[in-house]
């Protein structure tokens, strides 16, 4: 990767532009290869909700990820090159895409604003048989345009396909014309929209009785010792009078639980996978990697004596302890298995969002120069947190239970740079927006003393985040 010093931020107008790539293309010209240009400048503070909105496209790949309690968020949309894979070997072919890109890109001013690199935007489904599905086994896109803020800093990338055949005075018109979009965008975010009447939505919980099944199923299976646990989902399916609005559910989420992670992954064909997910499945930034065990869950009280009693009794029940020590000991065991010093393991705490509350330990471990965040998140995935114990035949009973196709659901969506820093969270608390049409995913994880009421209540819950949000459009 060849990094290059340049005064991007001083880009007054096109013909700035088009002498700039000028000068790049006469030097990448003595190498006879064809590069990605990354261009990144620093932009006045704006949402980048606000652009995705304005930018993104259906027929192109997009990206959306915002964690609002750590003023992170970063949107993008369009594609300079992508791959899809499908397979055991899935993780390892988009980390061989991954390094491709990397080895033919051109950074300029890759420190500006503190950038974490040259990223490239994945997206795994749960399953690694990807056939006649809406979104394949696994995806990664380098994208046209991106969009980060960070602590009141907006940069913009945008990343150019340069050789010495490229038309840089479309190249330039079009980054120009870009630019000054961006740049027109007002200041305040994109924010819900209280007057807005809410739509019809039919919903469709006609199938409920079959997770209820499920659950009887299941604990026949951990009774006989088939099964220590399973994560059993379901989904429900609503019709609108009129096609969902992308960004406007967005906005819901990142207020509605401002905890979580607001996320959207755009496949090109005009379908879309959105949530709040409050799991991050692991990040890493400057070699130090962190995991998170997330298992174990109760509703929140209506008042703070309530609230507290059933914080109290999450943090003591020996079912929800045990459910969240077995994730976090697969967490630790596959991080070590990977060779990848741990350290000290901080107590059980919790995790409370808006309408639920979780048991959470945050794992943490040094990530040496070998070893590549995909390396780590085929390691981890499926969690115990997700799939259940054993894994192979838990992910079967799954397979043979279940009605509906997970598709994203509980699986890995995120970035990854090639200086090993990467973001992925688990794509739970979901939707896939299809049109007019909209299928809400949420699961729950059944265990020996498992209360199939109890767990239907638990579903109904989760499910209750993104059905609020899209009829509340």
């Amino acid at each position: 990767m060849v990094v290059q010093p340049s005064p991007t931020q001083c880009f007054k107008n096109c013909q700035d532009i088009e002498r700039f790539l000028f000068n790049c293309q006469q030097k990448l010209a003595k190498t006879g290869r064809s590069h990605w240009l990354s261009l990144r400048i620093i932009l006045p503070d704006l949402d980048p909700l606000m652009a995705f909105d304005q930018h993104h496209r259906c027929d192109r790949p997009s990206f959306y990820l915002e964690n609002p309690s750590q003023q992170q968020a970063i949107a993008a949309w369009g594609s300079c090159c992508e791959t899809i894979a499908n397979g055991p070997q899935r993780f390892q072919q988009i980390q061989a895409f991954v390094q491709d890109c990397q080895e033919n890109a051109t950074l300029i001013n890759p420190r500006l604003g503190q950038s974490p690199g040259l990223q490239i935007f994945c997206s795994f489904s749960f399953f690694d048989d990807g056939a006649n599905r809406l979104f394949p086994a696994a995806s990664a896109f380098l994208p046209q345009w991106q969009l980060s803020h960070q602590q009141g800093q907006t940069l913009a990338t945008c990343n150019l396909p340069l050789s010495h055949h490229s038309d840089l005075a479309r190249l330039s018109q079009d980054t120009w014309q870009t630019l000054q979009q961006l740049r027109s965008l007002p200041s305040r975010s994109l924010s819900r929209d209280p007057q807005r009447v809410p739509q019809a939505v039919s919903c469709d919980w006609r199938d409920i009785q079959q997770f209820q099944t499920n659950v009887q199923r299941a604990l026949g299976a951990i009774e006989a010792k088939h099964l220590q646990k399973v994560v059993l989902s379901h989904a429900i399916d609503l019709q609108a009078r009129s096609p969902f609005h992308l960004t406007t559910a967005l906005a819901q989420l990142r207020h509605r639980y401002p905890d979580c992670y607001s996320f959207a992954v755009g496949n090109g064909n005009g379908q879309y996978f959105i949530g709040a997910s409050p799991e991050r499945l692991l990040g890493s930034r400057d070699r130090q990697l962190v995991a998170d065990a997330l298992a174990g869950s109760a509703p929140r009280g209506e008042t703070p004596s309530t609230d507290a009693q059933l914080a109290n009794h999450l943090l003591s029940s020996p079912k929800e302890r045990h459910e969240h020590r077995v994730v976090l000991h697969f967490i630790q065991q596959q991080l070590q298995r990977l060779g990848l010093p741990l350290h000290p393991v901080p107590p059980i705490r919790l995790l409370q969002l808006s309408n639920i509350q979780h048991l959470w330990t945050p794992v943490r471990a040094s990530l040496p120069e070998s070893v590549h965040p995909l390396d780590v998140l085929a390691q981890l995935h499926p969690t115990p947190a997700v799939a259940g114990v054993p894994c192979q035949p838990a992910c079967q009973a799954i397979r043979d239970w279940e009605t509906l196709d997970r598709q994203l659901y509980a699986a890995p969506l995120g970035w990854v740079n090639g200086q090993g820093d990467s973001e992925f969270i688990v794509g739970i608390r979901s939707a896939l927006i299809n049109g007019d049409r909209a299928r809400l995913y949420a699961g729950a994880g059944i265990v020996a003393g498992s209360d199939p009421a109890k767990e239907l209540a638990e579903i109904q819950l989760k499910l209750q985040a993104l059905l609020n949000t899209l009829n509340s459009q």
